[in-house]
């Protein structure tokens, strides 16, 4: 299924059933009063976060929902029946803006497992002709009409929920850090832009089964990202709720007088974008050091010790200094606040999962 994260839907309450005008007419009761009925109401239009859900690709397909409309009443003080209400499940993450001419309104936004919110109102079933009867008005003649529901046009944006933001330049190595570090299976290949889409691992604690630790792998960001080159803008805000981010960067980028501009360059971005995302707490990673000498590395090491840097240097090509990274992200992930309330994504039966070699649960990974 491929990975879809903004989508574009109408929605339609439906309406309120007429009212009814009757008058009893029984055998020995030529003149009995009025005995029409109130229409049915019509049924709202809701959302619910599903943790089932992962993408907005099901939009892409069915664009249009409508609620039941109520049911007109009858004689004999018969009310229509209520419309049936739909509930629209989706992704956790997920914001709903309303457009109008005039511009977009927030509407919700979906960041807790199963709230339940209504976004559009049923019409009100009309009054029948009972319901105006008085005493100076003995036999009314009319009805009132029911309601029209809401009518609505929406946009779904969809903000990943994660512990983890990877971020980094086009082929920095970070789905393949991913791969080493969890069940994902995301595209890798040695050529940059290789992902193109968002992909989830979830890792398991080595010693506490019940700790999950979710980690959103965001494709490749170059100079320029807040302003949407290389889409830039599109998948940066896929990591305003994480927890924190690992910044990785290939050893092949840390040449030349300043090896750390790498790291400095996406922070600009980041601050460019949201000075927020630019606050959270961040591991400086370095990648492929399967590419470069020991002298080489312990350079690095040293120049960053002499800027006051933390700095892991790691091969996720051949799962080289994994332990001490991940040690430092379960430190973090206890330590750090969620912007938003994270729960994590449900785990698919044992027989459909990829096991890894590493402690780790399961991913969701979208195909084209």
């Amino acid at each position: 299924m491929r990975f879809i994260d903004e989508a574009r839907i109408h929605i339609q309450a439906g309406h309120g059933g007429h009212g009814c005008v009757s008058f009893r007419r029984e055998k020995f009761i030529p003149k009995g009063g009025p005995n029409g009925g109130n229409g049915g109401d019509g049924g709202s239009v809701y959302v619910e976060a599903d943790t089932n859900l992962l993408s907005l690709y099901d939009f892409r397909m069915q664009r249009s929902y409508r609620a039941q409309n109520g049911m007109p009443g009858q004689g004999n003080q018969c009310d229509g029946k209520k419309g049936d209400d739909i509930i629209i499940r989706l992704p956790l993450g997920t914001q709903i803006f309303a457009e109008s001419p005039d511009g977009e309104e927030v509407l919700c936004d979906l960041d807790s497992v199963g709230v339940r919110i209504k976004i559009a109102q049923g019409g009100r079933g009309g009054k029948g002709n009972e319901f105006f009867k008085s005493a100076t008005m003995r036999a009314p003649r009319f009805a009132q009409p029911g309601e029209e529901g809401e009518e609505k046009n929406l946009r779904l944006e969809l903000k990943i929920l994660a512990d983890v933001g990877l971020i980094g330049l086009p082929n920095a190595g970070k789905s393949t850090f991913l791969s080493a570090v969890s069940a994902a299976r995301p595209k890798i290949a040695p050529y940059p832009f290789t992902t193109l889409e968002p992909n989830l691992g979830v890792v398991l604690h080595e010693n506490d089964i019940d700790r999950r630790m979710v980690i959103a792998d965001i494709p490749g960001l170059v100079e320029g990202a807040h302003k949407g080159v290389g889409l830039g803008h599109r998948f940066l805000k896929h990591v305003e709720r994480t927890r924190f981010l690992v910044h990785i960067v290939s050893v092949q980028d840390t040449s030349g007088d300043d090896p750390f501009a790498a790291f400095a360059l996406l922070n600009d971005e980041l601050a460019l974008f949201d000075e927020e995302l630019a606050k959270k707490p961040q591991i400086m990673v370095i990648n492929k050091i399967d590419l470069c000498t020991a002298n080489e590395i312990a350079n690095l090491k040293a120049k960053a010790d002499e800027q006051a840097l933390t700095l892991y240097c790691i091969s996720a090509k051949e799962k080289r200094g994994l332990e001490p990274l991940l040690e430092e992200l379960w430190r973090l992930q206890a330590e750090s606040p969620l912007q938003k309330p994270l729960v994590h994504p449900h785990v698919p039966d044992e027989d459909t999962a990829v096991e890894s070699a590493c402690s780790v649960d399961f991913v969701y990974t979208y195909e084209k």
